[in-house]
């Protein structure tokens, strides 16, 4: 069953355009240091503070009129085999599903598309495909991340991609090397490292980029994807 470890009850920002609740999933196959949420990649799930399906449900239910999707994040969602489950219950109450992921599953990714079960994608490119290996093992996710930018890009559903840019971690050639992997895609958010909770304590405000740089980062980005905005 899927882990569940929170529940955002309204957004008004993670689903563009719409109102939606959000789900966090527990658990991720990547180690990315700058990683916000830290207890759901490396603390053991606990029923105590997680959500049952049943108490979700229960919530969608009660919200059908005042929301008009779900986001479902992380962690990385894809990593739970029977989340195909989850959002076919989920369509069949009527909500738009909007999936974020880091594209490292693009099997199960692919299956979602071919039953047309998400309405939105929003997929982070971490890295140039050749810097997947300092936050995973897996030798072949390079592949992954490419098959499933392809895949994204010609679902023919409504698609973002995004990076968060950590000094130490990028600079303007990973910029350069990304826009490569997303040449042609309609929508691309530059997100600026924010010093706070992360998986490696050690990062602070000297790894955040400046807004001269961000700047240069969406100039150079602009090449390859027409719409670059910087968050």
């Amino acid at each position: 069953m899927v882990r569940i470890s929170g529940l955002e009850r309204t957004s008004l920002l993670d689903y563009p355009g719409k109102i939606s609740a959000v789900i966090f999933t527990h658990g991720c196959n990547l180690r990315c240091p700058y990683c916000h949420n830290p207890e759901l990649v490396v603390e053991k799930f606990s029923r105590k503070t997680g959500i049952t399906q049943k108490d979700l449900f229960d919530f969608l239910r009660k919200r059908k009129d005042k929301l008009d999707g779900v986001v479902i994040t992380g962690g990385e969602p894809l990593i739970h085999s029977d989340l195909e489950k989850l959002i076919e219950k989920i369509k069949s109450m009527g909500y738009l599903v909007k999936l974020d992921s880091n594209g490292t599953q693009p099997s199960k990714l692919k299956k979602l598309l071919d039953q047309n079960l998400l309405d939105y994608i929003a997929m982070d490119v971490k890295y140039p495909k050749s810097d997947y290996f300092k936050s995973s093992t897996k030798q072949n996710f390079s592949e992954r991340i490419q098959k499933s930018i392809n895949l994204i890009m010609n679902s023919g559903i409504d698609y973002e991609f995004r990076t968060t840019y950590v000094k130490g971690l990028h600079d303007y050639d990973s910029v350069e090397k990304i826009g490569k992997m997303i040449k042609g895609a309609k929508r691309y958010y530059i997100q600026n490292f924010r010093p706070g909770t992360t998986l490696d304590p050690s990062l602070s405000s000297q790894n955040s980029f400046s807004k001269q740089e961000l700047q240069e980062i969406k100039r150079i980005m602009k090449k390859y994807v027409k719409k670059v905005y910087i968050r």
